[in-house]
């Protein structure tokens, strides 16, 4: 007790506090998050390994949690008031890590999802309850509909259509008392300790700034998906958007509309309208050239009859190092060419070098002057993919074996962009599409449904439960959308198989009726319908909101 006064009493002489300057930084104190700061008396406390110091520094710490399941209040040092804890006060006798604890004897056994994309989704939707508690944790609590994405992006569907809530497809997130949602960003994983860290994404109205827990797990499902390749180039994140996200598309929405609005001011100059008006779409595969038909559609039968004084201005260029569409038939190639050209947009090969505010430079040493720039060339390995110390496969995803484990470790399981065959399986790397998301996801539920009868659902508990037959992927043919009722529908298994090749206004509807059914809920596919109905007698809405 008196080494207690003293100690606090040294604190208030020196003037030390904890505080959130730009050189402090988080660490771990025997499991322990807490703040390590530049001033030299709380570094002599955590030096000394003397914990029973700490519990004697704190500032306000008792919270009362909305997140359901973490059982533990933070003890955590916060950036405002401090108040020093009495020695009587049981309840702070030792700080402790918000944590959702490992499940107990006699508890369903929990798994844990990271990430909510088409294969976490998938796996979510047909995981059995009465088997397991589950746990999902993501930036978003939504899946997003990939493939009509681009439509909601020049007005022909609403984002809501695309976006699916999570709750809504394992209702158990919503209404189980051990199952819940969490609104964060996995920043590691303890496979030893079966353990996952995470911060939570945003910080409005939080007390401490970022906040973070972790999250004990039976099994892990590592679904995270993965991230636009930019190839290091300069100033593509800084200049450009992608279209992978929701918000992407309602940012090119909100640039696309302010550059048609703002060309038609009075004092803009030719050469200004020319550039405001100058969409440069980079990259080639089916997402480039889907924005790029729905883009020219836009432009053909909206903006010409609502933005009259700037309708020859207005213009679209498509930039791909190689061939458009390099995975489909040469004949679908060739109808998309010529289709778009037709169309309006302006196709050209090339290599880009740099990205500036309003021009970007190929490697031809040629300036591109742009008003919106989309940048859609591929995706890779996310930094938390990099981070993780797990095995890799060829190209840096999460390698996994032929039953979608993570091998040398135990209950982890990886599925979708985040994750590929490691190289002793002799298989290649799947390619980042929806498809083969879709189809791992609903695999490796059927899995995990066959080990929890099993009993093999808790952890280290599934080592001798049959698994069965591998994972086998079959690809069922590829559509893209080429704007004004057009599409192309190659339903060959591979690139140098023979098979069916459609393209024109037929293989438009199989590509409208296919990703029809293919919505998740049936209130999507409702939205859906009637956004495509109302376009087609309205037009699109080019309100900027």
């Amino acid at each position: 007790m008196a080494l207690a006064r003293l100690a606090r009493t040294g604190f208030r002489r020196s003037g030390c506090a904890i505080n959130n300057s730009a050189n402090e930084k988080d660490v771990f104190f025997e499991g322990v998050l807490t703040r390590k700061c530049s001033s030299p008396c709380v570094e002599n406390v955590l030096v000394s390994g003397n914990p029973s110091q700490l519990s004697n520094i704190r500032k306000t710490g008792q919270i009362n949690f909305w997140s359901r399941g973490i059982r533990i209040s933070p003890h955590s040092h916060f950036p405002q008031a401090e108040r020093i804890v009495e020695e009587s006060d049981p309840v702070h006798e030792s700080p402790h890590y918000p944590t959702l604890e490992a499940t107990k004897q006699g508890e369903k056994p929990r798994v844990v999802v990271l990430g909510t994309g088409w294969a976490a989704c998938r796996f979510l939707k047909g995981l059995d309850t009465k088997i397991y508690d589950v746990v999902c944790i993501s930036p978003r609590n939504h899946m997003v509909f990939t493939p009509l994405l681009a439509s909601t992006a020049v007005g022909t569907l609403e984002f809501r259509s695309v976006a699916e809530p999570v709750g809504q497809i394992q209702t158990a997130l919503s209404k189980d008392p051990n199952s819940f949602f969490y609104l964060a960003s996995c920043m590691g994983v303890d496979t030893d300790k079966h353990e996952v860290y995470c911060e939570t994404a945003g910080s409005n109205g939080l007390p401490q700034e970022p906040y973070q827990f972790k999250v004990a797990y039976d099994k892990l499902v590592i679904a995270a998906g993965a991230e636009p390749l930019t190839f290091g180039i300069k100033g593509v994140k800084e200049h450009a958007f992608f279209l992978r996200e929701v918000y992407h598309a309602q940012e090119i929405r909100k640039k696309l509309l302010l550059n048609l609005m703002l060309s038609e001011n009075p004092g803009i100059t030719e050469e200004e309208k020319e550039r405001l008006l100058h969409c440069v779409v980079i990259g080639g595969g089916p997402t480039g050239v889907e924005f790029s038909g729905e883009l020219s559609d836009f432009i053909m039968r909206d903006v010409k009859d609502r933005y009259t004084h700037v309708k020859n201005y207005i213009r679209v260029t498509l930039i791909e190092a190689n061939e458009i569409l390099s995975s489909f038939d040469v004949s679908l190639r060739q109808y998309a060419q010529k289709h778009l050209t037709k169309s309006g947009v302006r196709l050209v090969k090339g290599v880009v070098k740099e990205v500036h505010p309003r021009k970007l430079v190929l490697s031809d040493g040629s300036d591109v002057p742009y008003g919106l720039l989309v940048w859609s060339t591929g995706v890779g390995p996310s930094e938390f993919v990099k981070s993780l110390n797990l095995p890799k496969s060829p190209g840096g995803r999460i390698g996994i074996d032929e039953w979608l484990r993570v091998p040398s470790v135990e209950d982890v399981f990886a599925v979708g962009d985040c994750a590929g065959f490691v190289e002793q399986t002799q298989r290649q790397v799947l390619p980042a599409l929806a498809q083969v998301a879709e189809r791992e996801g609903k695999y490796l539920v059927e899995l995990f449904n066959k080990i929890g009868k099993q009993n093999g659902g808790k952890a280290f508990s599934a080592k001798d439960v049959s698994l069965g037959e591998p994972f086998v992927y079959n690809h069922l043919g590829s559509m893209a959308s080429v704007g004004r009722y057009k599409a192309l529908v190659d339903l060959r298994q591979t690139k140098d198989a023979k098979g069916v090749s459609l393209a024109g206004f037929l293989s438009w509807l199989i590509w409208r009726s296919a990703y029809l059914t293919r919505v998740v809920s049936w209130r999507n596919r409702f939205y859906v319908a009637v956004n495509w109905a109302t376009t087609l007698v309205f037009g699109r809405d080019n309100s900027r909101i």
